[in-house]
């Protein structure tokens, strides 16, 4: 039996929309929206740990991390620092309905003028042992084209090959190069027009995927109009997978999903 798995993807423009002294704090809103996913797994991006400046500038700036502030009653939230900067420091963040194994961090920062890294965390999904990524690529492509070596590097050396995996964040990508690379991890993704996420407030471009392995991609949807576009630059992606059943092996090697 196959059981379903909604991830969200939302990069959230670090909780403020806008800049200079006209911007907005939106994270209290985007908790409100965030609440209402009904996902197991939701991937974050520019997520603020601390900000020593905005945390003056705006009265009801959270008083815990963004992470801590944005998960839903009964989750977990997990959070790595990307770039540490003159008032504070943001990363990715996975808010998991699952129970969290392990996690960890690695730095992809290809240049001195972007810092990047990836979020790993092992989860407990209906029983099985599942692999979160959340990435936050580069706005330079040959930068994000050697990011995703180094992603797919990854993978290969703290991945088995047998274990389920997601792959989910802002890669700030639109073409093929995604699938090219990523596909030689046996990563894919799901597949539907009229899924672009970015600008917010007029979608031309999909930047944010999800990518799995020994998941079967199901749907995939952006959720548009009412106060998505106020909300962050970006719009959130969500995406269902099923979970395959793990088919033991007559030999008596490690079960490994059943096939897509």
């Amino acid at each position: 039996m196959t059981q379903l798995v909604r991830v969200v993807t939302y990069n959230i423009h670090k909780g403020v929309r806008g800049i200079g002294p006209g911007r907005t704090l939106e994270i209290h809103n985007i908790g409100h929206a965030i609440s209402r996913f009904g996902a197991d797994l939701i991937c974050l991006q520019e997520v603020r740990k601390l900000h020593r400046r905005e945390a003056h500038f705006f009265a009801h700036w959270p008083a815990v991390p963004q992470a801590d502030f944005l998960a839903p009653e009964g989750y977990s939230a997990v959070y790595r620092t990307n770039a540490v900067t003159r008032h504070g420091e943001h990363g990715n963040a996975l808010l998991s309905r699952w129970p969290v194994v392990t996690h960890q961090h690695e730095d992809m920062s290809d240049h001195r003028f972007e810092q990047r890294g990836l979020l790993h965390a092992e989860l407990t999904v209906h029983g099985q042992s599942v692999h979160v990524l959340v990435v936050h690529l580069g706005l330079v492509r040959a930068s994000r084209q050697r990011q995703l070596q180094q992603l797919c590097r990854y993978i290969a050396r703290e991945i088995a090959p047998q274990a389920p995996l997601l792959v989910a964040g802002d890669f700030n990508e639109w073409g093929p190069l995604l699938g090219r690379e990523l596909g030689q991890a046996g990563l894919v993704c799901c597949r539907q027009t009229g899924c672009a996420t970015f600008p917010s407030r007029l979608p031309l471009l999909q930047l944010d995927h999800v990518y799995a392995r020994g998941l079967r991609p199901v749907r995939l949807e952006v959720p548009r109009g009412g106060q998505w576009p106020k909300l962050s630059d970006h719009l959130p992606l969500i995406a269902e997978f099923e979970l395959l059943p793990l088919v033991p092996p007559a030999d008596g090697r490690d079960a490994v999903p059943a096939a897509a």
